[in-house]
């Protein structure tokens, strides 16, 4: 472990959760209520259907206390108020007015920071655009802050019939640039809010410019540090790496023209998340 100073974490106080309320959602829904249940934060909720600016059917909104009940943290019955009371989590659920599902998300950040965003993608490998008709990138790209994304079809560190968590792995690239300390903060604030204090943090670095071994990881967090050095395809050995151990979360971080993913498309981190095994947290440079 580096003998860097103590580094505090930032706290999440609030998750955002975009959805268009279709089953593909249903991963991501369970990894932000999780995270906000296990925080004791605020969750907000938000229909980000562009097709659909009437009243919304709200029944149609992934439902919180049913989950909640099916994972055993809230009794059968319980009040709309219990998810407050119980479990500290205060649910708002919002319908986006607006046709642009990335202005209103954004709009709204404006006047509800959150710290944590939590997106569904569909990983779409070879086409043109990244993500070619999701609003994931450009939301996430836009708003600056951390972002974790349940690519479709991946397995997820929340398990979604009962909530239990399985994130016993942490996959860290490392460089130069974009520095890796929020990341390293980051990784440990999420595994900490989960109670995975037990979890491995792996240190990858893919050449030989530096020896993983120096990232600066904050005393009496991990429980377990692993140093891997690879050399090739950066993208490849990352997705080798995360499929070989295997990886519950790949935390990267990023860097960029508009402050967040490292590039506007073709980044690293977008070039992992279309074919990410598992859950991938986007975590901007500071």
């Amino acid at each position: 472990m580096s003998d860097a100073p103590a580094i505090g974490t930032r706290p999440i106080r609030s998750v955002l959760h975009p959805t268009d309320l279709t089953p593909a959602g249903t991963p991501a829904f369970a990894h932000a209520l999780r995270l906000a249940a296990s925080g004791r934060t605020k969750l907000y909720v938000l229909h980000a259907d562009p097709k659909d600016t009437d009243d919304p059917d709200w029944e149609a909104f992934p439902a919180v206390r049913r989950t909640l009940t099916s994972w055993g943290m809230l009794e059968a019955g319980s009040s709309p108020g219990a998810v407050l009371e119980k479990l500290g989590v205060q649910v708002a659920k919002v319908r986006l007015p607006d046709r642009d599902p990335v202005r209103g998300i954004l709009r709204f950040l404006e006047d509800h920071p959150s710290d944590l965003i939590v997106l569904a993608t569909e990983g779409r490998d070879g086409l043109p655009r990244w993500l070619h008709g999701s609003v994931a990138e450009p939301v996430a790209r836009s708003a600056g802050t951390l972002t974790l994304f349940i690519p479709h079809a991946a397995r997820g560190f929340v398990a979604p019939e009962d909530g239990t968590v399985n994130l016993r792995r942490i996959l860290v690239p490392v460089d130069h640039r974009p520095q890796p300390s929020w990341a390293l903060r980051a990784a440990w604030e999420i595994a900490s809010m989960l109670g995975a204090r037990d979890a491995t943090l792996q240190l990858l670095h893919v050449g030989a410019a530096i020896d993983p071994g120096t990232a600066p990881v904050a005393p009496n967090t991990f429980a377990k540090i692993e140093h891997l050095t690879r050399s090739g395809d950066v993208v490849g050995q990352i997705l080798a790496a995360a499929g070989e151990a295997p990886a519950d979360l790949i935390v990267m971080a990023t860097e960029g023209h508009q402050g967040f993913l490292d590039a506007l498309r073709g980044s690293t981190t977008e070039r992992v998340l279309r074919q990410a095994p598992c859950p991938v947290l986007a975590v901007p440079a500071r």
